[in-house]
């Protein structure tokens, strides 16, 4: 690592005014010594060094301003330089002022940036805060929902950061105002093809605002309908009875053959907790009934190969076909567990956990011998082939 005085020297070359190809050397360096962990640490007890660096995410060279943004990408993947990065250089409020010009060449970089500083929630209460403060969640909501709005970015990874704000009550409370209905402009993106990050952000979100269960009632009514947008990407091309069928929300009735799930195990099992969390309350239970969720889910889990999306669709299952709560337990939110039996269902989840982490493994096992099985057999066929080419077989 770079003693005091070379880390003093570095900071030195690192101005606005000083010959591109000098500071493209630096810049380069220290973007080799951010991408691990103790680069990062290193970096952590040189502020003077984080603030030139930040600096020049003005300077006129293209080729020095990516790389001070792919630094602060990976020195905000760092937990650790949180608290420096938003409290003591302050890069918030100049983030976001890039952010919302359409066109700025770095925007792409800035979501990252953000996403990575929103991840745990002391963190992501500040940069909400800076964002109320300098641009608003309804400017965010508005950017990511017009497409094209940078020609220079695709700005997917405002999907994640609306995620990850959404861990905040006071964020779910935007997104979940009857009177703005931002709700309704983000289910469109449930199948998002373009992009399984911006994809899977939007889902995050609407799992985060299903765990105020208050809002349940409104989010299955006719005002949002998120049953379809829930239950499409789940959806197969199998055939279900005309009973089944009748029973379904009429996006999802006589599905053509070939409908496709999404292929994002991760997004799969993200719609299936949201569907789970909407059967919380007895209202949530009888209207996913009523609406044929159940052939749904069988169907899928019929076809599901990830074993722990396959876990949580089972648990979805039960509630579906199994008896309602006794009285005075219809809200398994708020349901209250006593100690020993959480302490019990804790080990429970743990054992159910190490069991799927093998079948898992099994799986894969599996997977791995029949392409090493396929390969032997092509392998086999192509010097067959070559061979009868040659003449040598006749």
């Amino acid at each position: 690592m770079l003693s005091d005085s070379e880390a003093a020297e570095l900071v030195s070359f690192l101005t606005l005014g000083t010959r591109a190809d000098v500071k493209g050397q630096v810049t380069e360096y220290i973007l080799g010594l951010s991408g691990h962990r103790d680069g990062c640490r290193f970096l952590h007890s040189k502020p003077d060094l984080l603030v030139a660096l930040f600096t020049l995410t003005s300077d006129p060279s293209v080729a020095i301003v990516k790389d001070c943004y792919h630094i602060l990408i990976n020195l905000s993947a760092d937990e650790t330089l949180h608290q420096v990065l938003v409290a003591d250089i302050k890069v918030l409020p100049v983030l976001l002022k890039n952010l919302m010009d359409p066109e700025y060449l770095f925007s792409d970089q800035i979501c990252t940036i953000l996403t990575n500083l929103s991840r745990h929630e002391k963190t992501c209460k500040t940069v909400f805060k800076v964002l109320q403060e300098e641009v608003g969640l309804a400017q965010l909501v508005e950017i990511f929902c017009t497409e094209g709005y940078n020609k220079r970015a695709k700005l997917h990874y405002l999907g994640p950061l609306l995620s990850n704000l959404t861990q905040l009550p006071e964020a779910r409370n935007y997104v979940m105002d009857k009177d703005r209905c931002v709700v309704q402009r983000l289910l469109s993106f449930t199948q998002y093809q373009a992009s399984a990050v911006r994809r899977g952000g939007v889902i995050g979100t609407l799992r985060n605002c299903c765990f105020d269960y208050v809002h349940h009632e409104w989010l299955l009514s006719d005002a949002v309908d998120i049953l379809p947008f829930l239950l499409l990407p789940l959806a197969g091309p199998e055939e279900l009875s005309e009973e089944e069928n009748d029973g379904l929300p009429v996006d999802l009735q006589y599905l053509p053959e070939d409908k496709k799930r999404d292929e994002d195990p991760d997004i799969r099992k993200m719609l299936v907790e949201t569907l789970l969390l909407l059967t919380a309350t007895k209202t949530g239970r009888q209207t996913l009934k009523d609406k044929n969720v159940y052939p749904i889910m069988r169907e899928f889990h019929r076809w599901e190969k990830d074993v722990y999306v396959a876990a949580a669709c089972e648990k979805l299952v039960q509630v579906l076909i199994g008896d309602e709560p006794e009285q005075g337990m219809e809200n398994l939110m708020e349901v209250e567990i006593p100690e020993d039996v959480e302490v019990k269902l804790k080990e429970a989840d743990a054992k159910e956990q190490e069991e799927l982490e093998k079948e898992q493994e099994k799986r894969q096992e599996e997977e791995e011998e029949e392409e090493e099985e396929e390969k032997k057999k092509n392998s086999d066929a192509e010097r067959t082939d070559r061979e009868q080419e040659s003449g040598l077989i006749q």
